[in-house]
């Protein structure tokens, strides 16, 4: 399989991950160019997570290779362990109990292989009150706060368009395997790395927490008003809505100035920040009275030549049309083994020599059984009867 890119080539990644948090992580580690093994059960077609051949699938498992292993077979749980035995990671996503069960834990894979990574993604943490529980990103978003601060004030808890908890948890995962990585090369160990949806939601609240814990303030919703920066939010326009951010008093007198408005800068209501803060719906109807004047179009084009930071509202085709979006080269072509000519959401990062692209599609469920078991041992005649006994 050609190389997405040489940075993590020396790396080798057993991923038993589901669904999208631990696809996720191991995804960075894929596009990065790590030799990454999906394990998967020996069925082919639905999975969690969606069909094969379905866009989020395609998404989460390019630039890997699959083997199919039953790891309730002896058989199949062997041929993981002489694999776990030249794998740098290990990556996986089930329900804290389940890998001790299958013997598939850190400590007996650690034992064999103490330079070993064992990078471990639950919905509440490996051990705890709520560690039995079953994880799903919706569920962590309300527990974590972000629905309590998301959505219009009144209108009760809104949760976010994306999975993000199980995102950034995937993040983390793919941040704490190179972390322990590095390390490694210091004190020749591995180690074990967990993180969880609810850590991961729990620290994207960033500064609405620092609030709390620093303040004792307890966040409410404010919709498209960013809480303490006004003005800055969804302003309507004579054909639809712009996002303006107007952050500071510098940015607030050129926003003023570029609106024809240089008057609000000696307001009373409006000079200062905690003005503005107090008089917020004052201020939003008479910034929409000049906004609604003219298009989208034309004030962003102003704003941003005055230095005020604005931008269009896109819906999703309109994202990816978008010059500055074409020009980063973020939707990458592939050539899927299901659906053709096709194209994927690749890596935001620029690497000046070492550069990520997507190199292959999703492998087909077990495409490279017979490659990957050779290359720990396995003859033809071993892998055949694995085959045959189910193993694989």
């Amino acid at each position: 399989m050609p190389l997405p890119s040489t940075a993590l080539q020396h790396i080798r990644v057993l991923d038993l991950t589901r669904v999208r948090s631990g696809p996720t992580c191991v995804r960075q580690l894929a596009d990065w160019g790590a030799d990454v093994i999906k394990i998967e059960a020996p069925v082919d077609g639905a999975q969690l997570g969606g069909p094969r051949q379905g866009s989020d699938f395609q998404n989460l498992h390019r630039n890997k290779r699959s083997l199919t292993l039953n790891l309730k077979t002896d058989a199949g749980r062997d041929a993981f362990r002489r694999l776990a035995d030249t794998a740098d990671v290990v990556v996986e996503n089930f329900r804290p109990d389940v890998k001790t069960r299958l013997g598939i834990d850190y400590d007996t894979l650690a034992a064999s292989n103490p330079g070993l990574v064992y990078a471990s993604i639950s919905g509440f943490g490996q051990d705890g009150p709520y560690a039995g529980r079953p994880g799903f990103d919706q569920i962590a978003q309300g527990m974590g706060g972000l629905m309590s601060i998301t959505g219009k004030p009144g209108e009760g808890p809104m949760r976010v368009g994306i999975p993000i908890a199980d995102l950034c948890a995937g993040l983390m995962a793919a941040q704490a395997i190179m972390i322990a990585l590095l390390e490694r090369h210091h004190s020749g160990k591995g180690q074990w790395v967990q993180t969880s949806l609810l850590q991961a939601q729990v620290f994207m609240l960033d500064f609405q927490g620092a609030r709390y814990l620093m303040d004792g303030e307890v966040p409410g919703q404010a919709g498209n008003n960013h809480p303490t920066s006004i003005p800055t939010g969804v302003f309507r326009t004579q054909d639809g809505h712009m996002n303006l951010a107007v952050a500071g008093q510098e940015i607030w007198k050129r926003f003023a100035i570029a609106l024809g408005r240089e008057d609000w800068t000696t307001d009373p209501r409006f000079e200062t920040a905690p003005a503005r803060s107090e008089n917020r719906d004052a201020l939003t109807e008479e910034i929409e009275a000049v906004t609604t004047t003219q298009t989208t179009a034309h004030w962003v084009e102003a704003m941003n030549r005055a230095g005020v930071p604005a931008g269009e509202i896109n819906d999703i085709g309109q994202v990816f049309r978008d010059p500055q979006v074409q020009h980063l080269g973020i939707a990458q072509p592939v050539t899927s083994q299901e659906r053709g000519e096709t194209h994927l959401i690749g890596q935001p990062i620029k690497m000046s020599r070492t550069p990520s692209h997507i190199a292959a599609p999703p492998p087909l469920a077990g495409q490279h059984n017979a490659e990957i078991l050779s290359e720990v041992g396995f003859s033809e005649q071993q892998i055949e009867a694995m085959k045959r006994d189910g193993a694989i």
